[in-house]
């Protein structure tokens, strides 16, 4: 819940008309170092997210970034799994993966994007069906694309320096 246009002394009423338990989804940030423009891919599923979906998207993402990539990944069970590591190992030649530490999320530039969708474009939305959810994450996925914020959630995320950050901003 966000804050809402209310009367005052008249909270808003949000009424759900669906029962659905749970839309999970793989994102990644893609970046080059040295360069300000990043790519966002996005995978909204229902339910929670298995080893096959984490492999499949592994998959996709091959087919969309060119070069070697390194994988920054908190640890899901379905990231740390012996058929995950099994394909990852496969991988190797281009495929590199970087585990973040336990409980800390602040590391996650993909967190961000999460806070960026829960504070300001799903705040206060109450869907009829798991769709109409998937449909405005991916509305939301859009706008963050067309602003190409990817940047802004790698700085926010420590990843690189304020001042590494504004050069490259300035650049573009």
């Amino acid at each position: 819940m966000r804050r809402t246009w209310a009367p005052k002394g008249q909270p808003a009423v949000f009424k759900e008309h669906f029962n659905w338990k749970r839309l999970s989804a793989l994102g990644a940030i893609a970046w080059r170092p040295g360069e300000a423009k990043t790519r966002l891919f996005l995978s909204p599923r229902p339910g929670s997210i298995t080893t096959p979906e984490v492999v499949e998207f592994l998959c996709n993402l091959r087919r969309h970034v060119a070069g070697p990539v390194v994988i920054v990944w908190d640890r899901l069970g379905a990231h740390r799994s012996k058929v995950t590591m099994a394909h990852v190992t496969a991988q190797a030649r281009w495929l590199k993966v970087e585990y973040l530490p336990a409980y800390a999320p602040e590391l996650n530039p993909l967190e961000y994007l999460w806070a960026t969708f829960k504070g300001k474009d799903v705040a206060n939305y109450s869907p009829d069906s798991i769709y109409e959810l998937d449909h405005r994450l991916r509305c939301s996925a859009r706008r963050v694309r067309r602003r190409d914020l990817g940047l802004s959630f790698i700085k926010k995320a420590g990843l690189i320096s304020k001042a590494e950050y504004l050069r490259l901003c300035k650049d573009q």
